[in-house]
């Protein structure tokens, strides 16, 4: 029965993270196509919408968080969200004004911030700490290839039935998210874990600490910095290597960034598989370092050339330091809140930050490109991300504790079974 119960959690989480993989993004570029091509409204009003969507899950991000970690209703609270997302995508045909398109992608936005933080707090609750790491990077590995599936179905769609197939297509997979999570165990769901509280530490299993000691802990606070820093230079980069294949080819543009989507997240599969399997056996900050590594590394080799085929291959490097980052992200943050009991908290905070972080970087490259060029722009995104490097070798330590074969691990903690 346990073995029937672990199997059929694994394949809700597998199916759970495939499906909300692009309802956890947003419509995006493909809200902006829909308004300019359809409704022919103005730049100036599209990127208005989008802006607000961004402030919304920007605000709502950190409250999600909190949300997640008090309540132990937490498949209802994805399937909620994710019914709000269905609606906000199913009634954008029927809408044409301002007013309402920008309240239905703020509620979208809003809705999707309880998406990283549920998944995780579930997948925490489960697995307990020591079998974290390896689940979430299976998460993480069929999160991308849904984003990669998504992006394939949704141009397809796109050129078959126009942009409108897009919103419909998101709703589909929002409601089958609803399914996936339906079949989650929730009695396998240990929430005292699931918020971060430490099962070795019985005094104190049930008390959650105060917030002030997340404002205190220098390595959480060092590693916001370093996440910040590591967003504001990666955001920009794929916008600014779209406009830079417009300039050479204005023809290919769109169909090679759509390349540099989908091989990006194709690559990030196997890296959230290797970093699942390995970052307890090599530490997380190695396999940190090396994706921070390659952030400084694809802004100076985009100066090389112009070349289309160039910049495509060098952006496949994002699915090496983006895959490394997404899986180990809420890993680390999980080491540096073990005990506090605000591990969700901390994910939402934290995305917060780095949220800022994505959404300042295109402001900053912009006035680069536009003052000094794009080998100016690039390279200065380069040294933005050098600086993150710096910042967490120097100051951010390794977050794995290595106390015993049994260390971190509950009586009632079970690793997942082997995938059937």
């Amino acid at each position: 029965m346990v073995t029937h119960t672990n199997r059929r959690n694994n394949l809700s989480l597998d199916s759970l993270n495939f499906f909300l993989a692009d309802v956890r993004d947003g419509l995006g570029p493909y809200l902006a196509i829909y308004l300019l091509a359809v409704h022919h409204w103005e730049p100036a009003s599209i990127g208005l919408v989008m802006t607000l969507a961004g402030i919304a899950a920007l605000v709502t991000q950190t409250p999600a968080g909190a949300l997640v970690d008090n309540t132990r209703r937490k498949r209802a609270v994805i399937a909620i969200a994710a019914l709000l997302v269905t609606g906000s995508c199913v009634v954008l045909p029927f809408v044409t004004s301002f007013s309402l398109v920008a309240i239905t992608q703020a509620l979208s936005a809003a809705a999707a911030s309880v998406f990283a933080p549920a998944i995780s707090a579930i997948t925490l609750g489960i697995t307990g700490p020591r079998a974290f790491t390896r689940r979430t990077g299976r998460n993480e590995t069929f999160n991308h290839a849904g984003n990669a599936c998504a992006a394939l179905l949704a141009g397809g769609f796109a050129y078959l039935f126009g942009p409108v197939a897009v919103f419909y297509l998101m709703a589909v997979m929002a409601l089958c998210s609803v399914i996936a999570v339906s079949f989650v165990d929730a009695n396998a769901i240990n929430h005292d874990l699931a918020r971060g509280l430490d099962p070795s530490d019985a005094a104190h299993a049930n008390a959650p600490s105060g917030l002030a000691v997340l404002l205190t802990n220098k390595a959480l606070l060092m590693f916001a910095i370093c996440c910040a820093l590591f967003h504001l230079a990666n955001a920009a980069m794929l916008p600014l290597v779209s406009q830079k294949l417009a300039q050479v080819n204005l023809q290919m543009a769109t169909p090679l960034t759509s390349a540099c989507i989908v091989a990006a997240q194709l690559v990030m599969v196997p890296i959230a598989l290797l970093v699942g399997a390995k970052a307890d056996v090599w530490g997380r900050k190695p396999l940190l370092l090396a994706g921070f590594l390659i952030l400084p590394l694809r802004g100076v080799l985009y100066t090389l050339s112009a070349d289309p085929y160039w910049l495509v291959a060098v952006q496949m490097l994002d699915g090496v330091g983006a895959g490394i980052f997404g899986a180990l992200f809420p890993v680390v943050v999980k080491d540096l809140t073990l005990g506090t009991g605000h591990f969700n908290i901390s994910l939402g905070a934290l995305s917060t930050v780095f949220g800022l972080g994505a959404a300042l970087s295109a402001s900053v490259a912009g006035i680069v490109l536009q003052e000094a060029g794009y080998n100016a722009a690039f390279l200065t995104l380069a040294v933005i991300a050098g600086v993150a490097f710096v910042l967490l070798w120097l100051a951010v330590p390794e977050t794995l504790q290595r106390v015993g074969n049994d260390a971190n691990v509950s009586d009632n903690e079970a690793p997942f079974a082997a995938p059937p």
